[in-house]
């Protein structure tokens, strides 16, 4: 039985940290007191601050929104973790943040893996998220028992900056892969075919793809607001470290911008 913690319980880091308690001690932090409580009541720790979680566990999970937070939350984690101990960062963010937090960790003993996953809230609760690791084979042998909790496709994919370079590409992808759909949903209806019919007849044929199910099934655009905005952040995160025009965000921003979403584009 290990002492883990997690920081982040939103959609996806809730059923996340719900999970890591399969044969483990957890301990949870969040800005909003009251977001503690389901985690209490299931047996968990509450910590009062940032610095008590990390004195208190062997593997951290962090699955706040960007950078930023990632950055405010390591600042404070890192000198308070024992050495040997495993942070997880969970969250979305440049390769770059990842490298630089790495380079910190190891300076303090602390073994820093970057774990981005993808799945959704659904393969949270199921435990099937697909995580996508960075790191050393060190920090991967030790935070795979914790990963194993909630994932079931686990890769190392390389050092440190790995997982989230893969998992940006894996979310684009997507966006563009829904951004294609939502052209070739448009094409169809102006050429006359009955949009309903096509789309049934497309998940059946060669065409088909999870992102053209997501499009086929929503009303409009704009029903997809709260997931386009992650898509935004994940696509202008390729665009910062590859090209802004490249082919993935090309095809992406016809459907993006067509869901309303008011972002800076890539």
């Amino acid at each position: 039985m290990a002492d883990v913690g997690f920081i982040g319980l939103g959609s996806q880091g809730a059923p996340i940290a719900v999970r890591m308690m399969a044969g483990n001690r957890l301990t949870v932090w969040a800005r909003r007191p009251e977001a503690l409580a389901p985690f209490v009541d299931k047996g968990a720790q509450a910590a009062t601050t940032v610095e008590e979680l990390g004195v208190a566990c062997d593997h951290v999970g962090v699955c706040v929104v960007n950078d930023a937070d990632v950055v405010e939350v390591c600042d404070r984690l890192i000198p308070a973790m024992r050495p040997g101990s495993v942070l997880a960062i969970h969250s979305t963010i440049l390769p770059e943040t990842c490298e630089a937090l790495a380079e910190r960790a190891a300076e303090r003993g602390v073994l820093l893996l970057d774990a981005p996953v993808s799945g959704g809230s659904p393969a949270a609760e199921a435990g099937t998220l697909t995580v996508m690791c960075g790191g050393s084979d060190v920090a991967f042998a030790q935070a795979l028992p914790v990963l194993r909790t909630f994932g079931a496709k686990i890769v190392l994919l390389g050092p440190a900056g790995a997982g989230q370079r893969a998992k940006i590409v894996n979310n684009a992808l997507l966006a563009a892969n829904m951004g294609l759909a939502h052209s070739a949903l448009g094409i169809a209806e102006g050429i006359g075919v009955d949009r309903a019919a096509l789309a049934d007849l497309i998940q059946h044929s060669s065409g088909r793809s999870f992102g053209f199910e997501v499009v086929a099934r929503l009303p409009a655009p704009p029903a997809f607001a709260h997931g386009a905005a992650l898509l935004f952040k994940d696509v202008g995160l390729l665009g910062a470290i590859s090209h802004p025009d490249n082919p993935l965000a090309v095809a992406a921003m016809p459907f993006l911008d067509a869901t309303g979403v008011t972002q800076e584009k890539p």
